[in-house]
C-alpha cells in the first residue's frame, strides 16, 4: 500500500510544533478545536506558513451548523483571501443549504475566491443523507478531498459508509476518514486503505482552577500530544 497521508488538526503554535514534530504529512489549522474547529487567526496561519509541511486552515466563522447567512458568507469569503495570503496550502469549506444538502452556490463562491489552494469539504457531508450525491456534487466543484466519519459519531463506526464512497469515488477524490482515530484505533480503518486520515492526537490538560472560575476555559482542555502523532504515523507507516 503507498504511505497513507497523516493529516493532524491543530489550534496553537504549540500544536503546530507538536504535530511537525510528531511527523505529520499535512496540518488542519484552526481555532477553538473544542467547538469542532473555527477559522484561525492570521497571526497563527502567519506562524504556521512557515512550519515545513502543507497546512490547510478551517474556514468557518462561528460554532453551530453549516447553514450560513450572506454576513457569514462575507466574512468567510474574506477568510479565503487571507488564508491566500497568508502562504497557505489550502481551505477546509462546508456549507449546507435549507434543504439539507450542500449550498453550492455558496461554495462555489468560497472556491473561486480560492484560485491556487487546495479544497478539502469538511464534516458537514456527515449531517447529509445522500452523502453519494455529495461526493459528486463536490467532485463537480473541483474539490479534491472530503474529511468525513461516513455519518458515525467516529469514524471507525462508519466504516461501512466509508468504504462505500471511496469505492464510489475511485481515485476522482481523495475521502479522508476522520473523527476519534487514534494508534489504538487506526488498524481497523487499514481494509479502507485510505489515502488520507486525520486524526487529532491530544491530550486532556487540567486548567488551572482561578482560569475555569472566571470562565477563560474549560476544566480539562486538550493540547495536541507530539508522541500521540508519532504513535499514530508509526502505525500508518507499518500498513
Amino acid at each position: 500500500m503507498a504511505d497513507t497521508l497523516v493529516e493532524i488538526c491543530v489550534d496553537s503554535p504549540q500544536g503546530i510544533a507538536a504535530a511537525v514534530g510528531g511527523g505529520a504529512d499535512r496540518i488542519e489549522l484552526c481555532a477553538a478545536l473544542a467547538l469542532g474547529g473555527l477559522t484561525p487567526s492570521v497571526g497563527l496561519m502567519t506562524a504556521a506558513a512557515e512550519c515545513g509541511v502543507p497546512v490547510h486552515a478551517m474556514i468557518r466563522p462561528r460554532a453551530g451548523g453549516f447553514r450560513w447567512s450572506h454576513a457569514d458568507l462575507t466574512a468567510m469569503r474574506d477568510e479565503v483571501v487571507a488564508v491566500g495570503e497568508a502562504g497557505l496550502a489550502g481551505i477546509v469549506i462546508g456549507a449546507l443549504d435549507d434543504r439539507g444538502g450542500l449550498d453550492l452556490p455558496a461554495l462555489r463562491a468560497l472556491i473561486s475566491d480560492a484560485a491556487g489552494l487546495s479544497v478539502t469539504l469538511h464534516r458537514c457531508i456527515d449531517l447529509i443523507d445522500d452523502r453519494v450525491m455529495a461526493m459528486e456534487q463536490a467532485i463537480d466543484l473541483g474539490i479534491g478531498c472530503i474529511l468525513t466519519s461516513g455519518g458515525a459519531e467516529r469514524a471507525v463506526e462508519g466504516l461501512g459508509e466509508l468504504g462505500r464512497l471511496i469505492d464510489r469515488a475511485a481515485g476522482r477524490i481523495t475521502i479522508m476518514p476522520g473523527s476519534g482515530i487514534t494508534a489504538a484505533t487506526v488498524d481497523d480503518l487499514r481494509g479502507l486503505s485510505p489515502l488520507a486520515i486525520h486524526a487529532g492526537c491530544s491530550v486532556s490538560v487540567k486548567e488551572e482552577a482561578d482560569v475555569v472560575r472566571l470562565g477563560f476555559g474549560p476544566v480539562d482542555r486538550r493540547d495536541t500530544s507530539e508522541q500521540a502523532v508519532r504513535e499514530l504515523i508509526a502505525k500508518v507507516r507499518a500498513w
